[in-house]
């Protein structure tokens, strides 16, 4: 069993949402994809492609744009990291802009979000 962490969000405890549980979640749903990509690990190169295929320039198209999912896939699983990371460090929905809580429904939309909606709309 997991060591149980404050979450000072919600305070009623028949209302806490399990952070935790949806960042973990979050995480097994990109290493997912990663994996049906061919980028499992870092050191992966992804899916091959047939060399003798008629249009390379298709498939030179084709390996670009995954190879950019990758990338995104590969930044968000760090962004999950970081928060579970932060909750196991119990500093987990507080804002790394000004310190303030980050509201519930905010971090249930976007459980690895490291700012509050004040501080993300002053980034704008």
């Amino acid at each position: 069993m997991r060591p149980r962490t404050s979450l000072f969000a919600v305070t009623n405890e028949a209302q806490t949402i399990d952070y935790r549980g949806l960042l973990e979640a979050e995480r097994a749903s990109l290493e997912s994809q990663l994996t049906e990509l061919g980028f499992a690990t870092q050191t992966s190169t992804g899916l091959s492609y047939d060399s003798n295929f008629a249009d390379s320039s298709q498939v030179t198209a084709e390996r670009g744009e995954t190879e950019a999912l990758v990338g995104e896939l590969r930044s968000a699983l760090g962004e999950v990291e970081h928060a579970l990371a932060k909750v196991d460090g119990g500093t987990y929905g507080k804002c790394e802009k000004c310190g303030q809580p980050i509201a519930p429904a905010r971090l249930e939309a976007k459980p690895a979000v490291r700012t509050c909606i004040a501080c993300a709309n002053a980034r704008r």
